[in-house]
């Protein structure tokens, strides 16, 4: 059975610079308290209107295409990742697929927040297996700027994210040495609520705290957004900071350690660690907790926040075009949010 091995990666931020002084026009905040929390310094936003998900992610499937020797006719298949799609339906997967005026293939969007993009590696990685797909485009997009609350009320969110894109050609391999190695998916929905947007959309349990008779009877009487939804800030993303820190510096470790037990690995054989770029604290932690070199460990949330399902296939692609990955190095991404899921994959270069 072959293996699937990255033949391509590119990315895409947009040019817009927004620095921790920028938000200050908006909230409560400064730069040393947003770095303290997580070593944010930038990010970048989209243009407002000319750029979005879709587009950011076009971009960035270009270079990656590109880079594997291949043309967007050769895809035969995309897996898109992102919270961010330009549309509630369709999915921005049929749209680069539009974009790119690509064969009439099958296009799939993943659903699961920050660990999205390795969620949709492991996907491709079982078509690549099994001989169904020869060309699969893994993307990971977000436009996160458009929906967040720049006031005091939401500066807990809205400091740390940012835009951006990445993207990876996956192959299949038969060389022994290389492609990925092994991918872990897990989710736990216990504490789903502590990291969520919680409208638009319906809930039952909404329903039946008004005491509505029926279904019409919920739509007149605002079962979707009222009033009270807005004036408390649930049309923006919420999350207990805290309580997320506490789960993910539980869980990363925990995933990159099955990881490399399932391929007889320890941390010591790790060259590269990308972690999601969630917060630059925990991803300190992780380091500490898996005692690696500095070398070893790829941030850059510092320069563009945190960009969601993005973040690994952007900061994957930054350190492989600066030489910090090489060819046969150990690589190990892993991921941890909304949901909660958490996720891990191990790669051989």
């Amino acid at each position: 059975m072959p293996k699937s091995k990255i033949a391509g990666i590119g990315m895409y931020v947009p040019s817009q610079v927004v620095t921790n002084n920028d938000l200050t026009q908006y909230m409560e905040t400064s730069d040393q308290w947003i770095q303290e929390r997580t070593g944010i310094q930038e990010r970048r936003f989209a243009h407002r209107t000319d750029e979005t998900t879709t587009t950011m992610a076009v971009e960035a499937s270009k270079i990656a295409i590109e880079r594997a020797g291949i043309t967007a006719q050769d895809i035969d298949f995309i897996v898109f990742a992102t919270l961010s799609p330009d549309y509630y339906f369709p999915g921005c997967g049929v749209l680069v697929q539009r974009a790119l005026k690509m064969k009439e293939i099958g296009a799939l969007d993943v659903r699961n927040q920050c660990s999205g993009f390795v969620y949709a590696l492991s996907v491709a990685d079982q078509f690549i297996k099994t001989g169904m797909y020869k060309n699969i485009l893994v993307i990971g997009a977000e436009k996160h700027s458009f929906g967040l609350d720049f006031t005091t009320r939401g500066r807990n969110v809205s400091v740390i994210f940012g835009d951006g894109a990445g993207a990876v050609v996956l192959q299949p391999t038969e060389a022994a040495n290389k492609g990925i190695l092994s991918t872990h998916l897990h989710s736990d929905g216990e504490a789903a609520e502590i990291l969520a947007m919680y409208n638009p959309g319906t809930h039952a349990n909404y329903w039946a705290d008004k005491n509505y008779a029926s279904f019409n009877d919920a739509l007149i009487g605002d079962m979707f957004m009222s009033h009270d939804m807005i004036d408390n800030a649930q049309n923006f993303p919420f999350m207990d900071g805290p309580s997320v820190f506490k789960k993910a510096v539980v869980k990363f470790p925990e995933v990159i350690v099955e990881a490399l037990t399932a391929n007889g690995k320890t941390a010591a054989d790790i060259d590269m660690l990308i972690p999601h770029q969630a917060n630059l604290r925990i991803s300190q932690f992780v380091q500490q907790t898996l005692k690696l070199s500095d070398d070893k460990v790829y941030n850059n949330i510092q320069k563009y926040g945190n960009t969601t399902a993005a973040s690994v296939p952007i900061a994957l692609c930054e350190a492989w075009e600066a030489g910090k990955i090489k060819e046969g190095d150990l690589v190990c991404l892993a991921a941890f949010g909304s949901g909660f899921t958490w996720a891990s994959a191990l790669l051989q270069w």
